[in-house]
């Protein structure tokens, strides 16, 4: 396994290799939403550019990996080199506003996030639907794999996040609240706060 990572102001672009998958990815943290999303997962996919979308991160994913055998390395291995991008590009995390917190609806879909960019991995993720896990999205996708991914890219960013699901039966609709609540309060965590003078902390560290 090799990643490779390079970073510039509040962007970064990495390569993550292993005998399972292969993930290149590039983003800008001061972007306006836009992304080129190929990982060979059409659901992963549309969430992925969901994702983009509402945290106006410009984004650029390029995946592939052993999907004869299952998503499951392909999507583990993204979330965890876009963690990685993510904290790479925050730097020093000086003069951010450090938490976000959104709630947001898809139809009869409720989903809520609450994000500290804190340098703390750690996720509390609630209120799936029973069966939930076991439903296949798009053909590919199981339900498992949203929590997966979460897990894989808030251990690398080193975030604390609480995920929940308020409502929801659709699963293509829980599944795309979750990602776009994530993306709406990571938006207003990673901004750059005028008031902020520094680090966001009375360590003085993040």
């Amino acid at each position: 396994m090799k990643n490779k990572a390079t970073t510039s102001e509040r962007t970064a672009s990495l390569l993550r290799e292993t005998s399972e998958s292969q993930v290149e990815i590039s983003l800008n943290l001061d972007g306006s939403g836009v992304s080129e999303i190929n990982t060979t997962v059409p659901f992963f996919d549309h969430m992925l550019t969901a994702f983009a979308k509402h945290s106006l991160i410009d984004l650029k994913v390029k995946a592939s990996g052993d999907t004869e055998i299952d998503i499951h390395h392909t999507v583990e291995d993204t979330g965890i080199a876009l963690g990685t991008a993510i904290l790479e590009a925050l730097g020093d995390k000086s003069g951010i506003s450090r938490y976000g917190d959104a709630l947001v609806p898809l139809d009869e879909a409720l989903a809520q996030a609450v994000i500290d960019i804190s340098g703390r991995p750690y996720l509390v993720h609630a209120g799936e639907p029973e069966g939930f896990e076991y439903h296949l999205i798009g053909g590919h996708f199981t339900g498992s794999m949203v929590r997966h991914f979460f897990e894989a890219l808030v251990l690398n960013a080193r975030f604390t996040v609480h995920l929940r699901v308020l409502e929801g039966r659709d699963a293509h609709h829980i599944a795309e609240a979750e990602f776009k609540a994530f993306a709406r309060a990571l938006r207003q965590a990673k901004a750059i706060d005028p008031q902020v003078k520094g680090i966001p902390s009375t360590k003085g560290a993040l």
